[in-house]
């Protein structure tokens, strides 16, 4: 797993491999409303039961031609409100749904896009979909004005390097972000808006083989706080015989100093498991000399058979300074449960597969439905 700051990688690098993948992550929490969200544009979508049936056919040399990933694109918006689901929105379709350049930031599927203005430093997202199977259709428009980035860069070492392209671009670790979200009801065409203003965050991700053939698990999370401001990410690969990477961000927002580590310690604690969550630590340590992270995954906000988001509360000790309670986002992934044609199945029922009728996705989003309403 390289990694690196530049922002030139964040160009479409239209990745032709079988499995290949390529996303781009926003999410922004406005902590005194309540309000949370998380949105990625996918060409070749790697958590999509549909591309990895196709590639595990073409690999097993039962089906021609191999899964192109752009025929795999997607979209997904998750919108929480004080750690309740609001929207969960995922939908995969065919390359003409995605649409990207090689010379201009940028990426639409469908309706849903964002752009870049390189002089004002700052993305425009633009958002339009209907979610017919929640009677709702979603309209925002945000904007991301990027607060600060840094620079870094980390080749991956294992096997002297001779190893599968999956590249990580920290490109935004924090923005002020301002919008308005707008939910409508399609039956009763009632309106709810929802104003935002919140920190927000940006990265970027690719790899040329799927995810799970190379990755066992990671850990991942970003917070912000009066004297800090925070990232983290720890993977461990699927050879045993790699090292693992870890990397910690600190901003000090005292000084307006950062800070990284790329030589970490860290240790895994209080293990937990469910049939539709994967093993996971719920407290992670990470330690470089006199400094020691310690997360803990306080509540779930979004589970699936492969991955976890999280609440978390970060407690930090650096340089004999103490700051208690840093609340953030945090995110758990075990791609080996793709692999599970047991999982597929439910993993089928939140994806939105463009063109195809599902009974599985109908009966999910009915049940969900039935919780909003109730929830209300």
């Amino acid at each position: 797993m390289n990694i690196t700051t530049k922002l030139d990688q964040e160009l479409w690098h239209k990745m032709q491999e079988p499995g290949a993948y390529e996303w781009w992550y926003f999410d922004a929490e406005d902590t005194k409303s309540g309000f949370s969200l998380v949105l990625i544009w996918f060409s070749g979508f790697p958590f999509s039961p549909s591309y990895t049936s196709h590639y595990d056919k073409w690999k097993q040399q039962k089906c021609s031609p191999p899964p192109h990933p752009s025929s795999y694109s997607g979209f997904s918006f998750q919108l929480y409100e004080n750690g309740r689901e609001i929207v969960n929105f995922i939908k995969e379709g065919r390359r003409e749904l995605f649409e990207s350049s090689h010379s201009e930031l940028g990426v639409r599927f469908e309706k849903n896009l964002f752009t870049h203005d390189a002089l004002r430093d700052e993305y425009a997202l633009e958002i339009d979909f209907a979610f017919p199977s929640r009677h709702k259709a979603v309209k925002a428009t945000l904007l991301f004005k990027v607060q600060r980035r840094i620079l870094f860069e980390k080749k991956d070492t294992n096997n002297n390097g001779k190893v599968p392209l999956h590249q990580w671009l920290l490109s935004v670790p924090k923005a002020d972000v301002d919008g308005t979200i707008t939910i409508t009801e399609q039956k009763s065409g009632a309106i709810r808006t929802i104003p935002l203003k919140a920190n927000g965050y940006h990265d970027h991700n690719l790899g040329a083989v799927p995810i799970q053939e190379y990755i066992s698990r990671w850990y991942w999370g970003r917070a912000f706080s009066r004297e800090f401001d925070l990232v983290y990410y720890v993977v461990f690969f699927k050879n045993n015989d790699y090292q693992p990477l870890a990397l910690l961000v600190l901003h000090d927002n005292m000084s307006e100093t950062v800070t990284i580590h790329d030589t970490l310690r860290f240790h895994e604690s209080n293990f937990k498991k469910g049939l539709f969550s994967p093993l996971h630590s719920r407290d992670l340590d990470l330690h470089y000399d006199d400094t020691m992270l310690r997360i803990h995954h306080e509540r779930v906000l979004d589970t699936g058979p492969f991955y976890l988001r999280f609440a978390s509360t970060i407690s930090l000790q650096k340089e004999g300074r103490n700051v208690e309670g840093i609340g953030g986002i945090s995110e758990f992934l075990n791609p080996a449960r793709l692999q599970s044609r047991f999982m597929r199945f439910f993993t089928r029922c939140r994806i939105w597969r463009d063109g195809e009728s599902s009974i599985m996705y109908k009966s999910y989003n009915s049940f969900k439905r039935s919780l909003d309403w109730n929830n209300r």
